[in-house]
């Protein structure tokens, strides 16, 4: 079972190194492909020469054959067939043109059938030229040892069996030599992929999972649900109109606003309280800032009277945002129990104003959701930002454990403290909920019961 759990968890390892594990699959083809270019297999013919029997011939392939040793005359014939005349003799006919001797020479092998049958290979990367350069040294040797003015004799010889030229098949056995050379690149380029992948997850300290998440601060996680991520006013407008949750986010954040009593009292008709809550992220986490517009636009679909209120901390990191909420604009589209609000001061008196007040919030808000961002290296939460509850805004995979603790430290000594945590764009492999167990009472000594109307009799 553990090992089919550590195989689960390498592939989703994968999963998230995608990216890596692909470049390393590239350049392992493209590293294999360049191989098999610049050293390709190279092809063999074969051209076989006959000898005419001579008597010195004969007889010594009679002695060979009663004492069982190598014959003089082959081998002597073998040498004189990758000799240097016989060589130079073909040369002119050697494809491609330009080969050296010692070059031509080391692709040329000869060997022996018979006594008086002499192979000759050659070696080149095409058939057509391995054919075309074999034939022509076996005609030079023909010619050479046919010549009268050879210094071991005339002897007759023709051309057995020309060396088969194969182009078909030679192009058949490239392609399948490519191939196959692709196939090993991209082997051996997932495996060093994945060995990086897996030392550089090892080496990462980001907190991916749920529970890793709420065990690193031991607050629990409330919802996790997809985000979106504008990058201009127009897209938070656009986000603000338009999000709709599916049916297993709705019913989290559903569950998320019923735990911080805000849903409630609406639903089942108790009396109506002012409700407000922070919702926390950090700056180097640009995905989390839009788990309290989405909480906030789900909230008022709900038929909750909602505040959106964008705080004046890290203008850069909430700068779109801020313009957006600025200047709402007048769409059919927008959600009718939904007002955004930029404070520049204090949060706490924003949200707990009289709505006939000098404020400016005309509006008898049953749900107020602040959204506030903090630096991520050093978090300071201000004094100004207090409301009833404090939630972190966290993106999985994106923020460590020292990081989060921060934030706690510092949300705690400004007397913020986080009761819950929202994740953005949970990992789809992640299969746990971030809910912390309670704790459970303590196994005590039972303690005596009483027991009453039970007639006794004691007999003496």
């Amino acid at each position: 079972m553990s090992e089919t759990l550590d195989l689960r968890r390498v592939f989703r390892i994968v999963g998230r190194h995608k990216l890596l594990v692909g470049v390393a699959v590239a350049l392992g083809i493209l590293a294999c492909g360049a191989y098999a270019v610049l050293k390709p297999s190279m092809v063999t013919s074969t051209a076989l020469v006959l000898l005419s029997p001579s008597g010195q011939a004969a007889q010594s392939a009679a002695a060979v054959a009663g004492n069982g040793g190598p014959d003089p005359y082959t081998q002597t014939q073998e040498v004189i067939a990758k000799s240097g005349p016989v060589l130079q003799g073909a040369r002119p006919y050697i494809r491609p043109g330009g080969m050296s001797l010692n070059e031509l020479r080391n692709d040329v092998t000869v060997g022996s059938q018979t006594p008086f049958i002499i192979s000759i290979s050659v070696q080149a990367r095409d058939a057509a030229d391995a054919a075309a350069n074999a034939d022509a040294i076996a005609r030079s040797y023909v010619s050479y040892i046919g010549a009268s003015n050879n210094p071991g004799g005339a002897v007759q010889a023709q051309l057995l069996q020309s060396a088969s030229r194969g182009t078909g098949s030679g192009l058949i056995k490239r392609a399948i030599t490519y191939t196959i050379f692709a196939l090993l690149g991209a082997l051996f380029g997932a495996i060093i992929g994945i060995i990086i992948a897996l030392t550089v997850d090892r080496s990462d300290r980001r907190l991916r999972s749920r529970d890793e998440i709420a065990n690193s601060i031991g607050v629990p996680v409330l919802a996790s649900f997809p985000v979106g991520h504008p990058s201009d006013p127009g897209g938070w407008t656009r986000l603000l109109e338009n999000y709709k949750p599916g049916a297993m986010h709705a019913l989290q954040l559903r569950k998320a606003l019923q735990q911080l009593e805000m849903a409630a009292e609406v639903n089942f008709g108790r009396s109506s309280g002012r409700r407000s809550f922070t919702v926390l992220s950090l700056s180097t986490d640009p995905g989390a800032l839009a788990l309290g517009p989405q909480l906030a636009t789900f909230a008022a679909a709900q038929g909750i009277r909602t505040t959106l209120i964008v705080a004046q901390q890290d203008a850069a990191a909430t700068a779109s945002l801020r313009t957006a909420c600025a200047s709402p604009p007048a769409s059919p589209k927008w959600p009718g129990n939904l007002r955004v609000l930029v404070s520049d001061g204090d949060v706490e008196r924003v949200v707990n104003a009289d709505p006939e007040g000098d404020v400016g919030v005309q509006w008898d808000a049953t749900l107020a959701v602040i959204v506030g961002v903090v630096d991520g290296r050093n978090p300071q939460i201000p004094d100004t930002m207090r409301t009833a509850t404090t939630l972190l805004g966290v993106s999985a995979g994106v923020a460590t454990a020292d990081q989060l603790a921060r934030v706690a430290v510092s949300a705690d000594s400004g007397g913020c403290e986080i009761t819950g945590i929202l994740v953005s764009d949970p990992d789809s492999a992640d299969a746990t909920t971030g809910r912390l167990p309670h704790l459970g009472r303590r196994p005590g000594r039972r303690p005596p019961t009483r027991v009453t109307g039970i007639a006794t009799e004691i007999r003496r």
